[in-house]
């Protein structure tokens, strides 16, 4: 699942991962350009470069759980250098301060040592520096090279659990599901293969072991006109004065994965370039096995930002999942068409409303796929 998915998670109530130390050596997103200069490009392009200063839609749900307290930090903000008061409420996100612009920064990607599995939420477990040496770097490469900024090693927890630390799941306090992408029994392996496929060009500028290629650092997910095509299979069939629309999700995670979005169905019959039928009229929810969201509520009434919530729903499709919906429609006549197209909403109209969104993009629907069915 443009660049990469954003995880906006609504509320880390504590640390997922052992924070930067005063002493502990930080190189910044910028200083890996000078030698990892397409990766660099690539990354700026994706959503792991967008943080609290950027990304209007993250900002805003952060701000409407608390105005004090930045509990997103650990996932949003990670190599901030005082987490901690972020988290507390004893710091606010500072503009001047490196640590704090550089979201999901490479150096914060690079130093994960392994992944601890909780029950509310993974732990991220940095590597510990030597102090006075230059920083150690992780990654997939066999036999990587080193240079004058760090040394690189080979891991295996980044090809196994890397991305669940922050891409895995997350419960509020009331032990209510928000967020949740990954299963379990998977593995990172997934995540890199769909989201991070090989591309050409060396991983450094200089490539001295002739590789020839790297994974891209794009994090490619829903934002990104094509890729989000990939994801889902639809297929229309008619029976007399009945369609079914088959849905079959191609991917390693459910469709819906955290609760700002919603993502459905536009169903259309058209004859003579006029729609006679649709499968809802104003909003896409009147359609209830065609929208997929998430829902809650707190001490019996709905809410829309769930930190809080005390009760929690989410109506998916699951990865793998094959799912046929039926719907009665007038007798097709011959030439009439059938069209199905699935849209995403970045924010759904409640939460856009709640947050005071103006960013069209991410309020207006965006098509994922669309499929049509000639009657003959």
């Amino acid at each position: 699942m443009k660049r990469f998915v954003l995880i906006t998670i609504f509320l880390c109530s504590s640390l997922s991962f052992t924070p930067l130390q005063a002493k502990d050596k930080y190189l910044d997103n910028h200083s890996c350009n000078e030698c990892h200069e397409k990766i660099y490009e690539e990354y700026q392009l994706s959503f792991h470069a967008k943080g609290y200063f950027t990304d209007e839609l993250h900002r805003k749900i952060a701000d409407k759980v608390s105005t004090k307290k930045y509990g997103c930090a650990t996932c949003h903000m990670p190599m901030a250098d005082n987490l901690k008061a972020l988290v507390s409420g004893e710091a606010r996100p500072d503009k001047r301060n490196k640590t704090h612009t550089d979201a999901i920064s490479c150096y914060f990607c690079h130093t994960i040592a392994y992944v601890k599995t909780a029950h509310k939420f993974n732990v991220n477990t940095k590597a510990r520096q030597a102090k006075g040496y230059k920083p150690t770097l992780y990654g997939r490469l066999n036999n990587p090279d080193d240079c004058d900024k760090h040394s690189s090693v080979y891991n295996p927890v980044y090809a196994k659990k890397v991305c669940m630390g922050c891409h895995s799941h997350k419960l509020n306090d009331n032990n209510v599901t928000i967020f949740k992408a990954m299963g379990e029994k998977q593995d990172s392996i997934g995540c890199i293969k769909c989201h991070m496929p090989e591309v050409s060009g060396g991983a450094e500028k200089m490539d001295k072991r002739t590789r020839g290629h790297h994974a891209s650092h794009k994090f490619l997910g829903i934002h990104d006109k094509a890729f989000r095509k990939t994801g889902v299979d639809i297929n229309i069939s008619v029976n007399d004065k009945e369609i079914a629309v088959t849905l079959f999700n191609k991917m390693e995670h459910p469709l819906i994965i955290q609760p700002a979005r919603a993502k459905f169905l536009k169903i259309e019959l058209i004859r003579k370039n006029k729609v006679i039928w649709k499968n809802y009229y104003k909003e896409p929810s009147e359609d209830k096995q065609g929208y997929f969201s998430y829902s809650f509520k707190q001490n019996g009434e709905k809410v829309i930002i769930p930190a809080h919530a005390s009760r929690g729903h989410v109506y998916n499709l699951e990865a793998k999942e094959t799912k046929e919906l039926k719907y009665t429609v007038p007798e097709l006549e011959k030439s009439d068409k059938i069209r199905v197209t699935m849209y995403v909403q970045f924010a759904k109209s409640d939460c856009a409303k709640v947050i005071d969104l103006k960013e069209s993009d991410l309020t207006d629907s965006q098509e994922m796929k669309m499929v049509e069915f000639i009657n003959k």
